[in-house]
């Protein structure tokens, strides 16, 4: 992503766990943690895509210091594709790894997912809570309502998603969004992976964190 990515392994349910790790510049202040999840492994999905990559430099930029981690069988991570249930806890292992590092125990966490990683990252947010955990906030861009059964989230989480995507039909998220009263965010002309669209992705992040 940058110059200053960490790339590292971590011990995981299964094996081992590639985690990427970016930080705030040297001097700008640190105003929490964050997760990245990455979307469908089968189709492509990694840590290194192109909107999960502008999540993570968002949240940087935001202040966070941010991780993204590849799902089982991609890149160094160990294991095979376990249609989202081992991917949750191997999130959550990332998620303890972060908070067992020096100065990270209590500050505020914030959760973001991209298309098969919002399904992942909504059922890890439910168990994270259900133990005590406070999220600050979620991001979900092209949450994954159509093909998945992503689970309920707090009411504080930013739903992002193009108004032309056609491997998530948007009637799909309004659906998930509805029964929560969950205010969903559209780009015009946005397809699912918002191609000539991740600056207005970015400038939605940013501003809604002002």
């Amino acid at each position: 992503m940058n110059a200053q990515t960490d790339r590292f392994l971590i011990d995981g349910p299964v094996g081992k766990i590639e985690v990427a790790l970016d930080r705030p510049g040297e001097g700008a202040a640190t105003r929490g943690i964050a997760l990245v999840a990455h979307p469908h492994p089968l189709y492509g999905g990694t840590m290194d895509n192109k909107v999960a990559q502008t999540l993570a430099r968002t949240l940087v930029q935001l202040g966070y210091i941010t991780y993204r981690s590849n799902f089982r069988g991609v890149g160094e991570t160990q294991g095979e594709h376990d249609n989202g249930t081992g991917e949750r806890d191997d999130l959550l292992a990332v998620v303890a790894h972060m908070r067992a590092q020096p100065g990270q125990a209590d500050v505020p966490l914030v959760l973001a997912g991209f298309s098969f990683g919002t399904f992942v990252m909504s059922h890890v947010a439910k168990q994270l809570r259900e133990s005590g955990e406070v999220i600050e906030r979620m991001v979900f861009v092209g949450t994954a309502a159509s093909n998945w059964q992503v689970a309920e989230v707090p009411d504080n989480t930013l739903v992002i998603h193009g108004e032309v995507d056609d491997t998530v039909p948007i009637t799909s998220v309004y659906e998930w969004a509805r029964p929560q009263e969950l205010p969903v965010v559209v780009i015009p002309g946005g397809e699912h992976f918002f191609h000539r669209k991740l600056h207005v992705l970015k400038k939605i992040i940013v501003d809604a964190w002002r």
